[in-house]
């Protein structure tokens, strides 16, 4: 834990803060954060930090149809800081009012799905915790999201819909990956297009094809 009076904000905009850490005298080390100072991870005592809210939830959904093989869920989705359209899974951030909610993370889970997919959650639908809370890269930011797999049983896919962008948000396209088909993008570590992809997406390709999402 670093104490608050060794952190200074060396920059504060709206979606984005860099704070000075330091950590020794003389020392400094820059993290990159969304959360405001009083929030930073790296004031947290143990307590707090085993029990915080990650900053977002990223969900690997798993559509299973009947009478079809099973697919994992991605899409195309403009990644501003790359400037490409990246093989993504549908993610967002926690909003203020999910804290509220009985458990935030499916919440915001829900959500999301329906915003960047048009899939509403159904009654035969299942959601599971894969991670509470995962860092992006400690190395640089306190930024962190958990992990969640939601099985989905819709009875067409004439659903799907990329309408509910909102903000910043740019999509380009459905990508319903087979076993087979999620198993060479992980051996290639490129999509159908030659381009990379984030850890997210990594994460997802490696919970679906090992069949974690059925146990």
């Amino acid at each position: 834990m670093i104490p608050k009076d060794k952190i200074k904000t060396m920059f504060d905009a709206k979606f984005v803060r860099v704070y000075d850490l330091q950590y020794k005298e003389g020392k400094h080390y820059y993290n990159a954060s969304r959360r405001k100072a009083e929030d930073l991870v790296a004031v947290k005592e143990e307590k707090d930090f085993k029990e915080m809210l990650p900053d977002a939830v990223s969900c690997f959904v798993v559509l299973d149809c009947k009478e079809k093989e099973p697919v994992l869920l991605t899409f195309y989705e403009y990644r501003y800081p790359a400037g490409q359209y990246l093989l993504s899974v549908p993610a967002g951030l926690l909003d203020e009012k999910d804290k509220n909610e009985e458990n935030p993370i499916f919440s915001t889970a829900i959500r999301e799905i329906k915003e960047e997919t048009g899939l509403s959650f159904g009654k035969n639908d299942s959601i599971k915790m894969v991670s509470p809370l995962s860092f992006s890269t400690p190395g640089m930011t306190d930024e962190s999201n958990a992990l969640v797999c939601v099985v989905m049983h819709p009875d067409d896919l004439g659903e799907l819909s990329q309408e509910g962008a909102v903000g910043s948000e740019l999509f380009s396209g459905f990508e319903l990956l087979t076993k087979e088909q999620a198993m060479e993008v992980l051996k290639t570590g490129r999509d159908k297009y030659g381009n990379f992809f984030s850890m997210m997406t990594w994460a997802g390709l490696m919970y679906f094809v090992s069949d974690m999402w059925k146990k």
